[in-house]
């Protein structure tokens, strides 16, 4: 390698670091985005300029492509979207590594040293892996298939049992390079079954979790192709890559005080459900409001705190919530914001759509640095969330969530809820909250009931 394209790839791998530390904070975080496009830029043309590559049409020809692809579907896809988005990317990026090594292996014959074969190996495991993983991701996400667990007895033991037996094949692989071929194209079919068979046992609620994951093993997989090909920039981004989104699932983990291992195995969530009955069968009496007496009860706060959920997201709401709390503002009301760590189906979900309505970064608060706020707040404007505000979490041991950090918003004075309907999440857990004295639900679409509070607001200011 000469010492100009080392120069590069050592350029490239610090902005990618300074990528990664900008993106630990709002306010920085779109210039790490750009540290992060510069670093790829570099790292891509310097790549393109290496003395290896004789021929260029067809980089050329995907180049085009690619972009055209990645344009149109960007441009398309709504920020609400970007769950989905993220774990379709992830689909054809680890995709596109397990090809690499196949070719790799093809062009070999197999015949390679014991080290890189047993990165390429790996590589094409996790790659196809990644591959079938993000699409069920994005499947259950999108709604094409149950974001319910589906479990099997002995599920568990299988996908451990198909892991560790992907462990024997490499191992065989690196002790005789070249001499099975097939183990290989073996290792490819474990790689794409697990990926489909790990997945569907997940509820939808974790896919928060998975979609990091599955980010955690692209890494992995792009930094093996690096040992492989012999590719410093792989093996340092790919490692960035793969770290960084195995510490944010372990956070995530954290976030919900549930342990990795229950996530992966636990079958957690039922992807919503039937609202939850009386004794007797009859349905729980609950505090239905209108649009007006929640315009009411907005209009004699001086507090405020806003909870923002994947109900947000679902209506494209952020843009009415902003409106509304900006009118408030200018009757001298404190609005704040509390993001929940794992609020939506992202990492970030919330702030991501907030921030696209240009809410400002310093009203976003998050659990520890509001909690101690809400027994001071006047009202509690909860738009589309469920679990983060679940009181259940905190007194019920029965309950799945038991132990999840929530928002203590059942102690603010007034409660409003924005809901579609009395049915459950997506975890499929029953809500205490919207049971409460001091909570009111107002059932609908969150967009439309933000909207209609507005206007009754101004028509009262009109009087």
């Amino acid at each position: 390698m000469s010492p100009l394209l080392s120069l590069a790839y050592l350029v490239a791998s610090i902005l990618f670091i300074l990528c990664l530390r900008g993106l630990s904070s709002p306010e920085a975080a779109r210039r790490g985005i750009l540290l992060g496009e510069i670093g790829m830029f570099v790292a891509v043309v310097a790549t393109l300029l290496h003395k290896d590559i004789i021929s260029y049409q067809w980089i050329i020809a995907g180049l085009i492509i690619g972009s055209g692809i990645g344009t149109a579907i960007s441009l398309r896809i709504p920020m609400t979207k970007m769950p989905e988005r993220i774990a379709f990317s992830h689909a054809f990026g680890g995709l596109a590594t397990a090809l690499v090594g196949v070719s790799e292996f093809i062009k070999t014959k197999g015949f390679v040293p014991r080290l890189e074969m047993g990165a390429l190996g790996f590589e094409v495991f996790l790659g196809f892996l990644t591959f079938t993983g993000s699409i069920m991701a994005f499947g259950k996400l999108q709604g094409f298939i149950t974001g319910a667990p589906v479990t099997y007895k002995g599920q568990n033991f299988v996908n451990i049992g198909l892991f560790f037996g992907t462990l024997v094949l490499l191992a065989v692989q690196v002790i005789s390079p070249g001499a099975h071929p097939e183990l290989l194209y073996a290792t490819c079919v474990i790689g794409l079954s697990l990926g489909v068979m790990a997945v569907l046992p997940i509820g939808g609620a974790d896919m928060p979790v998975v979609i990091s994951l599955l980010n955690s093993y692209a890494g992995l997989a792009a930094s093996a192709t690096g040992f492989a090909l012999h590719s410093n920039i792989l093996i340092i981004s790919g490692a960035l890559d793969g770290s960084s989104g195995l510490l944010l699932s372990l956070l995530m983990s954290k976030a919900m005080n549930r342990s990795f291992a229950n996530v992966l195995f636990g079958a957690f969530g039922t992807a919503g459900g039937t609202p939850a009955l009386a004794a007797g069968g009859a349905a729980r009496p609950y505090n239905e409001a209108s649009i007006d007496d929640a315009a009411a009860v907005l209009k004699a706060s001086q507090t405020v705190i806003v909870v923002p959920g994947y109900g947000m997201a679902v209506s494209q709401a952020q843009h009415a919530v902003r409106d509304l709390a900006a009118q408030l503002q200018k009757r001298g009301v404190d609005v704040k914001y509390a993001i929940h760590p794992v609020a939506g189906r992202m990492p970030g979900h919330m702030n991501v759509l907030l921030a696209e309505a240009n809410v400002p970064y310093d009203d976003l608060f998050d659990l520890d640095s509001i909690n101690d706020d809400f027994s001071r707040t006047d009202a509690v404007l909860i738009v589309g969330a469920n679990d983060v505000v679940n009181p259940a979490a905190k007194k019920d041991t029965s309950s799945p969530i038991y132990g999840m950090p929530v928002f203590n918003v059942e102690q603010s004075r007034s409660i409003l809820v924005l809901k579609r309907s009395m049915n459950t999440g997506f975890s499929g857990v029953e809500n205490e909250l919207f049971f409460l004295p001091n909570t009111m639900m107002v059932l609908g679409d969150a967009k439309k009931t933000l909207l209609a509070m507005s206007a009754a607001m101004k028509e009262g200011e009109g009087h």
